[in-house]
């Protein structure tokens, strides 16, 4: 596992907490399943477009990888 250091603006960072507060998550809990919400929403993305262009091959991997994210 790698350590990911970001800067926010400190209001944002507030807001952050208080999800993370209200979830009963910790802050690195609740920042692990918003970046993985943000992957599969990526790889959802990556799979329409694969299927709008006719590759369905690669459409398929891509769910794959979706699935790896749910």
């Amino acid at each position: 596992m790698t350590t990911l250091s970001i800067r926010l603006p400190n209001d944002m960072t507030e807001r952050l907490k208080n999800i993370a507060k209200v979830r009963d998550i910790s802050l690195n809990r609740l920042m692990f399943e918003l970046s993985t919400q943000a992957l599969a929403e990526e790889a959802k993305q990556r799979f329409l477009v694969a299927r709008l262009r006719g590759n369905p091959k690669r459409a398929l991997q891509l769910l794959d990888e979706l699935d790896h994210y749910q």
